[in-house]
């Protein structure tokens, strides 16, 4: 692949520019912008196959959309790097998803061309019918096009929001980007619908050869305009279901969505409809770049790489988290039919795919479904099998009343395995895991716990497979810590683990912070300072008796959380010295602010907030000085 940029691509550099272009360019103007993307994303790493599939979809919509007059709302927004080239951001892609540069997703205070900051799934279709909603109230004149994939139209939100495009009475167009794909292949009745549409070409083969046909007298063409009141009937004839005409949207479809021609065309026709239409096209998740193609998951998000051949730079392999609960969960499944796993549409990142090819049986994907998902598992676990669904920390915020009102009021045995809890670095605002041990934390009934190791993770699978009420294990993403393997005591509920004695300060620990509090250790014991480390373990419940013993033997308490502060571990442990400490110690709580962490390494995140252990110690020092003075 070419490093440089091509001619055509050259001369885009600010909105709208692409229509300078000469339409017999176009091809060629892909081609560039492929091998761009390919070039750029193999140097900071990034979602390549779902931007590589969605070049001319991108380009089409460009040439048929007035930039930034009107709006385009990407769903999840991972697709969006051709917008961002076509808008005059090139110069961009060399810090994408990195420290202060480039988000990898839409921002608007990035670009006025990017309509809205998404990030998470099913979400374009509502908020484009609020642009159009605004628009009317407003009475502007300008389109708003939502793009979703196939993937994302299996999520609820999607279909609630379908359910109100409907009653539309100006113009919404929106684009169903059908890859087959999301993050793996897609599963469910939906994607078995538009499989049925895509191969099933008689309806439209028979309606242009009718029209032709009649379009060729004067008698005919009035004949071909008056059969149009009949076209519902012929369609249910040739398209199974015609699930959104009979909804009330119009559709258009399936068209290649790698004809520039013919999306600009369909695109134009829905846009002069005073309703809501979808235009269906069809794209190949990767086009252009083999590797991608013949892998479209593995280059979903993928770290920098080899461009030649596809192969990442850093060949590192190092033992996860996800691959330990991958492992645990065969294990303890084969021991156990009762066992079974869940995934919203992610086997392969949160490791299920293991339990899927051993027990297929057991292992249940529904889908960007992560509602359904808990909700699902609630009626499993109500006639006494043990479900386990394995999400990420960012997508469970999405089942909150799900988990609260279907699982924790029945003190149901759903396990909630939450991975990449904590910070995950280049994905942003949309991506950090920072919020599920408050939102955990908020449930009656809920227990909830955090592994030092590797170890202990095992363990706590173990624990959760036995034990009768709701319970949620988080662990972070990346490298797992191996470390501190001779502090093997039993998991008993509710209780901690002390790891060293001192007397001068406690440091209270969870989870992935029990390493940083190892490194905080040893800077503080070079200042003289003597430090007791102790495993939480359980974030819910506390362990009230490890508090009264170190609130009598300590004067300061540090605790430490990956998560934010607000409603977390920390504030949980002050709350209850407030309440049973006559003499309470001083505590310092360490967590994220209550704010949005912006993308960049977990490293230099960690820096910059001052969770890493440099920082900790130095506000360590700073407190415990403030009060010895």
């Amino acid at each position: 692949m070419e490093s440089k940029v091509g001619r055509l691509l050259n001369q885009i550099n600010e909105p709208n520019d692409i229509k300078k272009i000469d339409p017999r360019e176009y091809r060629l103007l892909a081609k560039e912008i492929r091998q761009f993307l390919v070039h750029k994303i193999s140097m900071t790493g990034g979602h390549l196959a779902s931007n590589l599939g969605a070049v001319e979809l991108t380009m089409a919509l460009h040439l048929c959309l007035d930039f930034p007059n009107d709006s385009l709302v990407w769903d999840v927004g991972h697709q969006s790097y051709t917008h961002k080239l076509l808008t005059g951001r090139k110069e961009g892609f060399d810090t994408l998803r990195q420290f202060g540069g480039m988000s990898g997703f839409p921002k608007r205070s990035e670009s006025n061309c990017d309509a809205f900051d998404t990030g998470h799934s099913s979400t374009s279709i509502s908020l484009a019918i609020g642009m159009a909603k605004a628009r009317e109230l407003k009475k502007e004149k300008n389109n708003v096009f939502a793009v979703i994939g196939d993937g994302a139209l299996s999520g609820g939100m999607a279909f609630e929001a379908l359910n109100n495009a409907a009653r539309l009475k100006s113009n919404l167009v929106i684009v169903l980007n059908d890859n087959q794909m999301s993050i793996s292949k897609n599963v469910g009745g939906m994607s078995k619908y538009l499989g049925n549409i895509r191969t099933s070409t008689n309806y439209t083969e028979f309606k242009e050869d009718v029209e032709t046909k009649l379009r060729k007298s004067h008698i005919g063409n009035a004949l071909a305009d008056s059969i149009k009141g009949a076209k519902d009937a012929v369609k249910r004839l040739f398209v199974p279901g015609m699930l959104f005409e009979d909804m009330g949207i119009t559709y258009i479809g399936p068209i290649d969505g790698h004809d520039v021609k013919q999306m600009v065309s369909a695109f134009e026709s829905a846009s002069k409809m005073q309703k809501a239409v979808i235009v269906h096209v069809c794209t190949k998740k990767g086009k252009g770049y083999l590797p991608a193609e013949e892998d479209p998951s593995a280059f979903h998000g993928i770290a920098p790489f080899k461009p030649s051949d596809g192969t990442l730079k850093n060949k590192e392999k190092y033992l996860t988290y996800t691959y330990v609960f991958s492992r645990k969960m065969v294990e303890l499944a084969d021991k156990d039919e009762k066992i079974v796993a869940i995934s919203a549409a992610m086997p392969s990142g949160t490791g299920l795919n293991r339990m899927a090819e051993r027990f297929p049986d057991r292992f249940f994907d529904v889908g960007i479904a992560e509602e359904h998902a808990v909700t699902f598992a609630a009626g499993m676990a109500s006639k006494g099998m043990k479900p386990v669904v394995a999400i990420y920390s960012t997508f469970f915020q999405r089942a909150y009343d799900q988990i609260l009102h279907d699982v924790c009021i029945g003190r149901l045995p759903v396990i909630f395995a939450v991975d990449r809890a904590g910070l995950v670095g280049s994905d942003g605002e949309t991506h950090q895991g920072m919020f599920d041990i408050s939102y955990f934390n908020s449930m009656p009934n809920m227990t909830v716990m955090a592994p030092k190791n590797v170890l202990e993770l095992e363990k706590m699978l173990e624990f959760a497979a036995g034990f009768d009420g709701p319970i949620a294990i988080r662990y972070p993403r990346g490298k797992a810590y191996t470390g501190l393997k001779e502090y093997d005591t039993k998991i008993e509920y509710g209780k901690s683990e002390k790891i060293t004695d001192g007397v001068d300060i406690a440091l209270l620990a969870v989870g992935s912070m029990v390493e940083t509090a190892v490194k905080v250790r040893k800077i503080l014991l070079q200042h003289g300072i003597d430090v007791t480390i102790v495993n939480a373990r359980f974030v819910k419940p506390l362990d009230e008796e490890m508090l009264s013993d170190i609130g009598r033997n300590h004067r300061y308490i540090i605790t430490m959380e990956e998560g934010i502060l607000t409603g977390g571990f920390g504030e949980s442990v002050s709350h209850w010295y407030q309440e049973n400490a006559p003499q309470m110690p001083f505590i310092r709580n360490i967590a994220l602010p209550d704010k949005f962490i912006e993308h960049g390494s977990v490293e230099m995140l960690k820096k910059k907030y001052k969770i890493d252990a440099e920082g900790i110690a130095e506000k360590i020092m700073d407190f415990t000085g403030a009060l010895y003075q």
